[in-house]
Parts: C-alpha cells; structure tokens; sequence
C-alpha cells in the first residue's frame, strides 16, 4: 500500500510551565460492563463469554465512566480480603491465601524480557528483589506519561517503589500542563494519583536508563488531557535527542465531533507535528490503553481507537499452583478491545477536508486482516489481570496496592519498546531524496511478524485462550492484538 508524502507546515512548540485518602469504588465479581457487537466492515465478532474475574475486584471511581468528553483511569483493584471490605494491599499480600501471587518486576522481567533469566520465572511477593539490567536504555530518551490532577507525592512514591524492589533510581520530572489558563496547580484527586504512580514505577521497570516525564493535566476533560498530550510531545521532542515515548493509561468514548473533532484530535497523538521544525526527530511513539470493559459496543474507545496510536490489551498470567512456574497467558476477560465507529478507511489523504485520522494507505498495518476498512483495537498486549497484578506504592492512598488493568499495560509496553532502542515514530525519511511521508512504522514492524513464521514465536507469544467478549485466537484478536512481547527483538 502506498505511503501519503507530508505536505503541511507546522508551528512552533507549545510553551508549557514547566494523608490517607479513601478510594470510591464498587466491588465487582465476574465479568463487568461489555457486551460484544459486530464489526462494522472488520466481520462479525465471534461472540463467547468473557473470562470470569478471579476473586473480589474493586472499580474505583476514576475507573468508571466519566461522560461525554472526559476521560476515566483503567485500573482495578484486587482486594486484601475476599469479602471486599478491605482494599489496602499492604505487606500482607505475602502469604495471605485471598490474594493470587504478586507479579514483581523481577518476574515479569523475567516473562517478557528474559532479563533476569530463571527457570519457571516465579515471583516471590515483596522478598523478589532486582528486575530487568539496564543494558539496552538511553539515558537520552524519555516516557513521558499523561495523566490528569496532581499527585503530590508522585516522586516519593517512585523512589518507595525502586527502593523496595532494589532497582535502578529513576530519573524524574513532573511537569504541570497548565499553560492552556485552565489551572495554576492541578486539582489533587486520589484515584487519578494511584495511576499516576502506576504508570511512572512500571514505566521504569523495564527500561530504568530512560527518563520518566508526568505530565498532570488540569483536568479529566478531554479538553485538558488534549492539550497535555501536546506538552508532553513537545516537551520530548525539545529534550530528548533519542526520542521516547507516551504513555496514556485513560480512556473515554470516541469523542467523533466532541471538543474538536476527533479526525482533528488524532494528529496531536503523533510527532510529525511536533518536529517538522528539525528534520522530522526526534521520533515520539503515543500509546493508549485498550480500556477495563472488554469489548466495547459500537466503538473502540478514545486515544485507543486513534490509528497512529499502539493499544495496549490486557491478559492474565497463569502459575502453576504449587511452583508458581509460568504455564501460560491467556485473555483476561476485563481487556477492552473493539471496532472503531470513527475511523474509517479513506482512500485520499486530505480528501473532503480530512485532516489526518482515520485508517487508509497512510496506516494500513491491519489491511492483511481486514482489508479497507475502520480501525480495530488492540495492537499487543501485557499482564492486566488484578489477580496477576503488581505491586503499586501510592502514598496518598495509604501504601501499596495490588492493581491490574490496562493501565498497566499501556506504561509498560512503552517502557519495553523504549529498551528495544528502535524509537519509531510517525514520519518516514525517503534517503534518497530527503522527502517525508507519514508512516505508522512501529505498527507496520509489530503487525509484519504475524506472517514470520520464525520471528513471530520467537519475539511474540501468542495468547489463543481466554475471551473478554470474543474469544482469544490464533494470531491477531480483540483482546491481545497481536500478542505478548518475548525480548526487544521486533518491538
């Protein structure tokens, strides 16, 4: 398929300013708040029952739906008791039987990365100590992370869970995306903290060299977390020779003609807008989280469903009861996955005042699958079961948590494709004669593999049990995308 050559000039950079609080939530057992539909020229979804939740799940209420133009978290809460009357995690996962085994960086480092390398890559709750070398990161790259309102304590709270888990110290700035006069300071908010800290200590897990960037938004608008999407690219592309990327963790619904448009919105999602001014680099890569809902009636949700950005899908670790050996990963059944109602495919590049959206020869990564048609979501996938879910320290909200979601997923892929040191963003550079085109190239790379025999098992696992709605399959699917990373190799 043919690549659209670059043909707009692009402004300047944004100028940007640089106790225990109880978590509102509802308990919930099994299966949550999704039903399947069927595809809007993808093909009919195959229907299947999600995969039940294991043991007592909190939704937060930053987790739940916020309306129309605003954004929720994608984070769940696995509780310390199984009758759900108590939600702080504690030092009492170890060895308490209503929590499942903690997933550790160690552990997962282990699973995803093979860095540390050991049999059965078991975790051993808060007594598994070290995590992934730091061999492979650039100390000249950053993952900036979009968040809305303040969390006080973000840095404190980064070097608690470094420092428990004998890692590298992090690198660390938090910057207020106030410059658009809606705030001076954002607005503290306790859920919205406990994903901040979520994504800042897991987006440092697996590259630790990388510098972390939160990026706190005045608010949950769309409106605001738009605009701090913006000071978070620019501020990349200002700072960090290497590159890096951006992490969303939060979701709301297809905006369409909400607060500004989402063809229009998709743009800012992407760096060609950013670095025009300086030959196109550095390269920045958006993520977004696929969302905690599994599959999404009518849509795929918001940034996820945005082309030029990689959704992150959700799977469950399953141990060995007595070993705690890995046996497999399969489907969880709360990942959000979807068809987009919004992007669909155009044939022209500009065409009836597009501006830049939507699928078409431009992103065409998923034309083997479906041919000419709406974006599908997700693109790959990371551990977000809660009863699989890691240690997360809020010191707002009392300590630590044993959190899972999509939230997770979407900081920690960023953070193993920050290691992978290829920094791929949204422009192509024709060598010969200097010419720019848009190019989805980290999607173009990851969705080429699925027809590599040899390269796919060696740099994916492929997820082909579990259901969040449809069920898990062999290849791409609505749940884990193309599947779990195996190393760095591909990503």
């Amino acid at each position: 398929m043919r690549k659209i050559r670059i043909g707009f000039s692009v402004g300047g950079a944004l100028a940007a300013a640089v106790a225990v609080v109880a978590l509102t939530g509802v308990t919930a057992h099994g299966q949550n708040r999704a039903s399947a539909s069927t595809g809007q020229g993808n093909g009919p979804m195959v229907r299947s029952e999600a995969t039940p939740q294991a043991g007592s799940v909190t939704v937060p209420q930053s987790s739940q739906d916020q309306g129309e133009g605003r954004a929720h978290t994608n984070y769940v809460l696995l509780n310390a008791k199984a009758d759900g009357s108590s939600m702080l995690a504690g030092p009492l996962v170890d060895g308490n039987p209503a929590i499942s085994l903690l997933e550790t960086p160690r552990s997962l480092g282990c699973l995803y990365l093979g860095s540390p390398k050991y049999v059965g890559c078991a975790p051993n709750g808060f007594s598994d100590l070290g995590g992934p070398s730091p061999t492979g990161s650039l100390a000249t790259s950053a993952i900036a992370i979009v968040d809305a309102f303040d969390n006080p304590n973000a840095a404190n709270d980064l070097k608690i869970f470094t420092t428990q888990f004998h890692l590298t110290p992090a690198a660390f700035t938090k910057i207020y995306a106030n410059g658009n006069g809606d705030c001076g300071v954002p607005p503290f908010d306790a859920g919205w903290s406990l994903e901040e800290d979520l994504d800042i200590e897991w987006a440092h897990v697996f590259s630790p060299k990388a510098h972390i960037i939160l990026v706190e938004a005045c608010s949950n608008s769309y409106t605001d977390l738009f605009y701090a999407e913006q000071v978070a690219f620019s501020y990349l592309v200002t700072h960090y020779p290497a590159g890096g990327e951006v992490s969303n963790s939060w979701q709301g619904g297809e905006p369409g003609g909400c607060c500004g448009g989402q063809d229009g919105n998709d743009l800012l999602f992407t760096d060609h807008i950013y670095n025009a001014g300086q030959g196109y680099v550095p390269n920045v890569l958006a993520l977004a989280s696929s969302g905690d809902g599994g599959i999404i009636s009518g849509q795929a949700g918001y940034p996820s469903a945005n082309p030029w950005v990689l959704t992150a899908g959700g799977t469950t670790i399953n141990r060995d009861a007595s070993t705690h050996a890995f046996v497999s990963e399969s489907c969880w059944g709360g990942a959000g996955g979807g068809i987009s109602s919004n992007e669909t495919w155009h044939d022209f590049f500009g065409l009836g005042g597009f501006t830049g959206g939507h699928t078409g020869p431009w992103a065409d990564y998923q034309y083997p699958i479906f041919g000419p048609t709406n974006r599908a979501t997700p693109d790959m996938s990371f551990d977000a079961d809660p009863a699989s879910g890691v240690p997360v320290y809020s010191g707002v909200n009392g300590g630590w948590w044993q959190v899972g979601g999509t939230s997770l997923a979407s900081p920690a892929l960023a953070s193993i494709l920050n290691r992978a040191d290829n920094f791929m963003g949204t422009v192509h550079i024709n060598g010969i004669n200097g010419s720019a085109y848009f190019n989805t190239a980290e999607h173009d790379l990851v969705y080429s593999e699925l027809q590599a025999k040899a390269a796919y098992k060696a740099n994916f696992y492929d997820v082909t049990t579990g259901s969040n709605g449809t069920s898990a399959t062999t290849g791409w699917d609505y749940c884990t995308g193309v599947g779990s990373p195996r190393g760095v190799l591909g990503k």
